[in-house]
């Protein structure tokens, strides 16, 4: 059985389950590789629009699972092996950012370590109340700095915030989480799935190449060297969407005071 589940929960939308609830959804190594293939998949669906990901149980991710993993150089065989490993995890977050429909989270209880960077990797964050996030790396001996944290973090929440949490690895609890600008929403728990699907049935009701083009635009734009970079940018990529066929049917819709029956073309 796939250490991740993959359910279509509503037109449209794809709901990926981390599913080692018994670990808290902690990150062994088939669960990294069945999260690849369900990502993979994700993006190969011509159905899925959105996807939202969470996790089984009480948690969404306690990170990697360290009685399986311990230390990558010994475990794997020496410093090469290792390397790959730590590219396998790492390239989760690489994976999201690159996926042409936008991911959220959904974080029901602790999101640290490897848990906090799938978090952080997704397009929109909303949390349960019994959510938590911490730099956990750092409480273990090693870098606060890993999977993508050091870039994400601080382009989230400020550079002056996101050094305090990598320095101390302490945790952020929903309510700070909300406050700083962490996750976009927190909800009671058991809601926090349906809280994303009425975000996903928001987006879902726009374009699919509107909602694609803005997703690579905005990360994208996150290192852009300049306003006028970004603006390049933006005007390429509105000039392309202009030509596409939903375009014409958004103003038609518009016009005929209708629901708009976007094609994806």
């Amino acid at each position: 059985m796939s250490a991740v589940r993959r359910d279509r929960v509503a037109d449209g939308v794809t709901l990926l389950t981390l599913d080692r609830p018994e670990r808290l959804n902690a990150m062994s190594r088939e669960l990294v590789t069945d999260l690849h293939e369900a990502l993979t998949a994700v993006g190969d669906d011509p159905d899925c629009r959105v996807a939202i990901l969470t996790g089984a149980g009480r948690g969404f991710c306690a990170g990697l699972d360290l009685k399986e993993t311990g230390d990558l150089a010994e475990a794997a065989g020496g410093p090469p092996a290792a390397m790959r490993a730590q590219q396998h995890i790492a390239s989760l977050v690489t994976q999201l950012r690159g996926l042409p429909k936008p991911v959220i989270a959904a974080v029901n209880g602790p999101a640290t370590g490897g848990g906090l960077a799938l978090t952080l990797a997704c397009d929109v964050r909303v949390a349960a109340e019994s959510a938590c996030f911490n730099v956990a790396f750092i409480r273990v001996g090693l870098s606060g700095c890993d999977i993508g944290v050091s870039y994400l973090l601080p382009r989230l929440v400020g550079a002056s915030r996101a050094f305090e949490l990598m320095l101390t690895g302490r945790m952020v609890e929903s309510t700070e989480a909300d406050r700083i600008g962490l996750v976009s929403r927190v909800v009671p728990d058991g809601e926090v799935v349906d809280a994303a699907l009425e975000t996903a049935e928001l987006i879902r009701a726009n374009s699919p190449f509107g909602v694609w083009m803005t997703k690579e635009v905005m990360w994208s734009n996150l290192e852009a060297g300049s306003l006028r970079a970004a603006i390049d940018l933006e005007n390429r990529t509105q000039l392309l969407s202009s030509y596409t066929g939903d375009m014409r049917e958004a103003l038609a819709a518009f016009l005929e005071k209708r629901p708009p029956k976007f094609s994806g073309r």
